[in-house]
């Protein structure tokens, strides 16, 4: 990715880091890839957003106790 807009010279310097970058992009699509395992959540059947929010407590509590069981 670049940035089409010029740095304001009298700001401060932006700090981008490619190697943090790429880590957390794979990291938040690895996340993304392990939710979509859950037909219920990727397709939203719920109307309410508690209860979305509930199946994906319970998806990601699934996810962490496969990892550490």
């Amino acid at each position: 990715m670049r940035s089409t807009i010029p740095e304001n010279p009298r700001g401060r310097k932006l700090q981008f880091n490619p190697a943090i970058f790429e880590e957390r992009f794979r990291t938040i699509e690895r996340v993304f890839a392990w939710e979509d395992m859950f037909r219920r959540l990727l397709l939203r059947f719920e109307r309410l957003s508690p209860v979305h929010y509930a199946f994906k407590t319970l998806a990601y509590t699934m996810i962490n106790l496969r990892h550490y069981g």
